[in-house]
């Protein structure tokens, strides 16, 4: 069903790969990808553009930040749409039909908001959702959406909410590099200075990990349901 999917480098490429590796037989290509919009957009044009393929289906996989109070840590969520600014990109809504199918009713359908930059404050994701009407929150979802789709190619997002409204998350986007990777010693200093913080989200991301693991054996395993 799926040819390819995308995922950001580093922990939840890792439980991506260890959820398809668990079944046996033909899997789709894994490829993992920077973090933020423009250096994604960058390697995708470097990297991506043999996905130009008749009837190609890639699906974007990863972790998200609730910005609304309806969806929680490990809640597992298919975007219908994704929005930056004032621009909105739809995804392929038979393929993600035929995702919700295959994965079960646990799924959540949501739209989604790309920001350029890690909303680390609950009051501001709260304020996100009230103007924005978005759901979930990530890095990426819009730039993959804008760029695949005037390909031919059809696109669908399904993530796993690792943050919620409640509580203050520390500010990674000083961590992350102009090339979209995390960087050890920038991410270490940012824990430090907001340790509750940094354990809370430490706590919630590896939950989420685990349950992206799961979703993606699921997705490869056509007889498991979520």
């Amino acid at each position: 069903m799926i040819n390819t999917i995308l995922v950001p480098q580093g922990a939840e490429n890792q439980a991506v790969c260890r959820g398809l590796s668990r079944v046996k037989g033909l899997q789709p290509q894994v490829i993992a990808i920077p973090l933020g919009m423009k250096s994604l957009y960058q390697f995708l044009e470097k990297n991506c553009q043999h996905l130009n393929q008749l009837n190609q289906r890639v699906l974007l996989m990863g972790l998200c930040g609730s910005l609304n109070e309806h969806y929680k840590v490990g809640d597992i969520v298919l975007y219908r749409d994704c929005m930056y600014q004032r621009n909105l990109q739809k995804c392929d809504r038979t393929l993600i039909t035929e995702i919700y199918n295959q994965l079960g009713d646990k799924v959540a359908f949501v739209q989604g908001l790309t920001s350029d930059r890690v909303i680390s404050l609950a009051a501001e994701k709260q304020n996100l959702h009230l103007q924005s009407g978005a759901d979930v929150v990530d890095m990426e979802g819009f730039t993959f959406l804008e760029f695949f789709q005037p390909l031919g190619i059809s696109t669908a997002i399904l993530r796993v909410v690792s943050d919620d409204t409640l509580y203050d998350i520390p500010d990674l986007t000083t961590a992350i590099s102009a090339d979209g990777s995390l960087q050890p010693l920038p991410l270490a200093l940012t824990f430090i200075r907001k340790p509750l913080a940094a354990t809370r989200l430490i706590r919630s991301s590896l939950q989420a990990l685990k349950i992206l693991e799961t979703v993606a054996y699921c997705l490869a395993s056509s007889s498991t349901r979520i």
